[in-house]
């Protein structure tokens, strides 16, 4: 096994000078972001990663000799957090926005055109939505009723389908919500919470009688705000790296190392415990490592195993955090094999409609370095399960590729059999936000906040996406410091 020790061959301890030894568990992009925060901050930085690998659902690959992302493919640029540590650690040159954006929903028999002018899958005109076909005649009415129904409480906090299906109807959440909302937590909208997953329509719906009117509103403050800043000050919504998302991690992961930062693979820390003086003692399998502070940066299953002992509460709440488990099929054709057949980025497929795939992804259309790579071939992933829907999971890879190629064939008449086929399991991938998720984050923050010198961070409580963990990590991180740091405000 390896285990953590300085440069110098002494086991990491309390050094006595500031800010002191900060000990990082976990090393996906939020341990890594932390770690690389620490460093800056002048802290010497040890990271303990469980498995074999850095990056956690960021992950690189290839198939049929093309590089790919086997996890996360890219991450929202209109927050600065990712761009910026991309740009830090030298990807800044790397940095592309997808070559098309143009998506569609596979639905009611047919490809549609993703409609244009809703939030998260909700409209503000409902004739906006009447060329593309996504909903029926009596779908289209019923959005209509939003305008004369009397306002719908929402409290502090309530599931986004259900909502939306009682101001709009269930076609709207059926066809545009749920399969938009899964593309970001794998989960079911009817159990989503809205204030977390989508703050923006809780305060719409907070602050307007009718949601359509409410999503208006919030159309008409996005178009002011490019008016003030100018389209090209907005810039993409999404962006990728050369060479797939999944090579950020190692970019940190150098980053941190040439900081003077190290980093262990295969070190599974079993638990922390305070110490008499202040300090932090890491219990891995075969030694016990000492710190001055510690981030926790691990799913919610080890985070409560790693917290039993000195906060109950917090392992408590972390015990009843769900996640949603999925499987990727990435596919290389040849191009001769499928031209003209794929066009735009892609589609997603909402569950009501009973296929197995729940998007498909077209990389080589979507990310010029995958074409480029190989521009023989194209390159495609399916997605398959989500919260509440993993009997498929249970196929063998072989399987899952053929469920894959069965809908691509009914959805776009793909006829081709691939190069080659590569599947990846997230076993629990994905947290779940439901109602009241942030009171339960609020709740472990709260009980973590007790024990100086130490905090957590990653995808279940700031946010899902790559700029939200970058950003909670950084906040740790700061956290830490300050309680190492005298004059250093820490960020509560």
């Amino acid at each position: 096994m390896s285990t953590a020790h300085t440069g110098t061959g002494q086991e990491p301890g309390r050094t006595g000078h500031a800010p002191g030894h900060v000990v990082v568990i976990g090393g996906g992009i939020s341990g890594l972001a932390a770690a690389h925060r620490a460093l800056d901050g002048g802290a010497r930085v040890t990271v303990l990663e469980a498995s074999g690998r850095l990056g956690g659902k960021l992950r690189a690959g290839e198939v049929a000799g093309v590089p790919v992302d086997l996890g996360a493919e890219s991450m929202l640029a209109r927050r600065p957090e990712a761009v910026e540590l991309a740009r830090a650690v030298g990807l800044g040159d790397r940095l592309q926005p997808p070559s098309t954006a143009t998506a569609s929903l596979w639905t009611r028999g047919a490809l549609r055109p993703m409609p244009k002018g809703h939030v998260m899958g909700v409209p503000g005109d409902a004739a906006v939505l009447a060329a593309s076909g996504v909903l029926s005649e009596a779908g289209l009415a019923r959005i209509e009723e939003d305008a004369e129904l009397p306002r719908t409480e929402v409290g502090e906090d309530v599931a986004v389908g259900e909502y939306v299906a009682e101001r709009l109807g269930r076609e709207v959440v059926d066809r545009l919500v749920e399969p938009l909302l899964g593309g970001v937590y794998a989960g079911d909208a009817y159990r989503i919470s809205m204030r977390a997953a989508v703050p923006q329509l809780f305060e719409a719906a907070r602050n307007h009688r009718s949601l359509t009117e409410g999503v208006r509103a919030i159309q008409a403050r996005t178009a002011a705000t490019v008016h003030q800043t100018g389209p090209a000050a907005a810039g993409p919504v999404f962006m990728g790296i050369d060479g797939g998302i999944g090579t950020l991690p190692g970019a940190v992961a150098d980053a941190v190392r040439a900081k003077g930062g190290e980093i262990h693979l295969n070190t599974a820390v079993d638990a922390v415990r305070r110490t008499g003086d202040g300090g932090w003692e890491v219990h891995v399998e075969d030694r016990v490592l000492t710190a001055d502070a510690v981030v926790l940066a691990c799913p919610a299953p080890a985070a409560a195993r790693i917290l039993r002992h000195e906060s109950p509460a917090a392992a408590t709440e972390l015990d009843g955090v769900e996640y949603a488990s999925m499987a990727l099929v990435t596919m290389a054709f040849r191009r001769a094999d499928v031209e003209g057949q794929l066009t735009g980025s892609g589609f997603l497929v909402p569950p009501v409609d009973g296929h197995k795939i729940k998007a498909a992804t077209f990389a080589s259309n979507k990310w010029g370095w995958i074409d480029a790579a190989d521009p023989d071939l194209f390159v495609l992933r399916t997605s398959v399960g989500r919260h509440g829907d993993t009997a498929d999971l249970a196929r063998e890879d072989a399987e899952l590729v053929d469920l894959s190629l069965a809908d691509l064939r009914e959805a776009v008449g793909l006829p081709a059999a691939p190069v080659e086929a590569r599947v990846t399991r997230w076993d629990g991938g994905l947290p779940q936000y439901p109602v009241g998720h942030l009171e339960r984050v609020a709740r472990i923050h709260e009980a973590v906040g007790r024990l100086p010198g130490l905090r957590v961070c990653g995808a279940l409580y700031e946010g899902v996406g790559i700029p939200a963990c970058i950003a909670g990590a950084t906040k740790a991180a700061d956290a830490v410091l300050a309680t190492l740091t005298p004059g250093i405000p820490a960020d509560e």
